[in-house]
């Protein structure tokens, strides 16, 4: 791996979030700016509507809020900023589409204001991190000696994943990761197909959800845990509720839950036993995972799958093959991790994550760091 492009991207971090630093005063910048490295709370992330830990954009002033929106177009290419804007922009539409009741013990539970900065360390040093995310964002960046060492977890979804517009096309701001998926799926054989479909029934959101560190046979939480904290009375019965009801709709057995729990072996088909064209479809879905970062990152994210690192990925699925149907799947080899889920409001609610298995948050960089320096800096 080259440091160039990650040191530039890596300055370009560094001069957009000091900016913001100096930008935001007392008492905003007490919830923005934590000490590095801060690793408890600093490896937490979400992608529920639950406090993400920060300043929001809506405790900011109009030019404080730009300032906040450059630090994470510095994580994005164009087209990963403009789905990430669009994903916030469809809070006003899930607000609609919810009769504008929902609100999750909060002034407003659907709210494009209610998205989280927090900058850990002082961006002029060597090491330090920053994170933006809310409701189905969460992008967290690490650097380490000046470089950007980590820039995932990095999740994206979208609430309701298609909605009209005027004229024949709909808003689809994750439409590439579901219909080349599909495209990919539909396309096996039959014995392709039987390694490969794990499950005739999906889980009912990411198998991993939003743990910090992968261990050995996990598998789904319940959905009041993927917040922080506990809800008041009202809403946590009412997300237990609302599972409960996913569940015994997706019908899942203890088969199915433990066909598609984590395991650090890929489960389902590797990339080796696909065509030439069916490894171009595998090619270009991961693409629309890594190509929401820069462009010179993407170039050095997809060597992980570029030559002799696609026979090694393996793809897994579970669920339905039609559009509409819920499905999930998984893209997975030692050095990478792509998941996806779109079961939700009638399968038309879709979570995708890009991962690194061997270590989040720049986890396993970081290690190495810290047994040479001795410290952090």
């Amino acid at each position: 791996m080259t440091t160039t492009a990650r040191s530039t991207v890596a300055a370009r971090m560094a001069d957009a979030a000091a900016r913001l630093l100096d930008a935001v005063p007392e008492p905003a910048r007490a919830a923005l700016a934590w000490p590095w490295p801060a690793d408890d709370e600093r490896r937490r992330w979400f992608y529920t509507p639950t406090d993400h830990g920060g300043v929001t954009l809506g405790e900011l002033t109009a030019v404080q809020q730009r300032l906040a929106m450059q630090l994470a177009a510095t994580g994005l290419s164009t087209a990963g900023y403009v789905t990430t804007a669009t994903i916030i922009g469809l809070e006003n539409v899930l607000d609609h589409l919810e009769g504008f009741s929902v609100d999750w013990g909060m002034p407003r539970g659907r709210d494009p204001q209610r998205y989280y900065v927090r900058i850990f360390g002082d961006p002029r040093a060597g090491n330090w991190a920053w994170r933006f995310g809310g409701h189905h964002v969460s992008l967290n960046f690490t650097m380490v000696d000046g470089v950007l060492a980590g820039s995932t977890p990095l999740f994206l979804g979208a609430d309701p994943a298609s909605a009209p517009l005027l004229g024949p096309h709909p808003l689809r701001p994750l439409a590439g990761v579901e219909d080349l998926a599909r495209q990919l799926v539909r396309s096996l054989d039959d014995g392709q197909r039987g390694r490969a479909v794990l499950s005739p029934r999906a889980p009912t959101d990411l198998v991993l959800v939003n743990r910090s560190v992968l261990g050995e046979g996990d598998g789904p939480l319940p959905l009041r845990d993927v917040w922080r904290g506990r809800l008041g009375p009202s809403d946590d019965e009412a997300t237990v509720r609302i599972q409960a009801a996913a569940d015994e709709q997706a019908g899942l057995t203890a088969a199915d839950l433990a066909a598609l729990a984590w395991s650090t072996v890929p489960k389902g088909l590797a990339a080796s036993a696909m065509s030439a064209a069916q490894r171009e479809l595998l090619d270009a879905l991961l693409h629309c995972y890594v190509d929401r970062l820069p462009d010179e990152l993407a170039v050095e994210e997809a060597a992980k799958f570029h030559g002799d690192g696609l026979d090694v990925v393996h793809l897994l699925w579970a669920g339905g093959l039609e559009p509409g149907q819920p499905h999930y799947y998984r893209l997975h080899s030692p050095l990478l991790l792509a998941e996806y889920d779109n079961t939700a409001r009638s399968a038309n609610h879709v979570h995708t994550v890009w991962r690194d298995p061997r270590g989040d948050f720049a986890d396993d960089v970081l290690a190495r760091h810290r047994r040479t320096a001795g410290h952090d800096h």
